[in-house]
């Protein structure tokens, strides 16, 4: 299991008088990255290289510095700190000595993986959506169950047939979940995915 940022974090660093700022933050779409890279990108810095991870997802970018020095490098640590859903924005503020391709790497990754080493962290709980569909004789024990196991109600409406509910709640719960209404209910509630 991975980790995302619990808030917004930042590490700055100075390597041969080039001034490097590494930025991350929680991120969970790309136009959110992208957003954030928006936010937080100085125009006037000489470069403000990013990567984002959110799942199967990634983009990176050397916004000018030789291909693969910094945007790469940024990508690898956000994968090696075990981090996703998160965007890693590193400026640069350019000194006057040149650093080498070496050097472009080492100072853009080492910023972003100080970045996130340093920054709060809390697990990604993978979630599920579920459909319940119970009689209004059931409806106490229905939302005590759904209290038991932390499920959060996405809609909820009441037709002639009974209460019809789309729930979202942690994936490793759902089995829980189903066994606590068909106890509760003398498995009249019936659940879906």
């Amino acid at each position: 299991m991975s980790d995302t940022l619990a808030a917004p974090a930042a590490f700055s660093l100075e390597v041969k008088h080039s001034r490097f700022l590494a930025q991350a933050a929680p991120v969970d779409t790309p136009a959110a990255a992208l957003a954030f890279l928006e936010s937080v990108a100085d125009p006037a810095a000489t470069h403000n290289c990013w990567a984002y991870r959110i799942g199967a997802e990634y983009r990176s970018s050397d916004d000018g510095e030789p291909a693969g020095t910094a945007g790469r490098p940024i990508l690898a640590a956000i994968d090696g700190q075990g981090c996703d859903r998160v965007m890693v924005v590193v400026t640069r503020w350019f000194g006057g000595i040149k650093l080498g391709a070496g050097g472009l790497v080492r100072a853009y990754g080492g910023a972003a993986a100080e970045c996130l080493r340093s920054a709060e962290r809390v697990p990604i709980v993978p979630m599920c959506e579920l459909t319940v569909l119970a009689g209004f004789e059931d409806l106490g024990a229905v939302h005590a169950a759904l209290a038991s196991v932390g499920a959060e109600k996405l809609e909820e409406r009441f037709e002639p047939d009974g209460l019809h509910l789309r729930l979202s709640l942690p994936c490793d719960r759902a089995q829980a979940l189903r066994t606590q209404l068909r106890d509760a209910t003398r498995d009249r509630a019936t659940i879906s995915e």
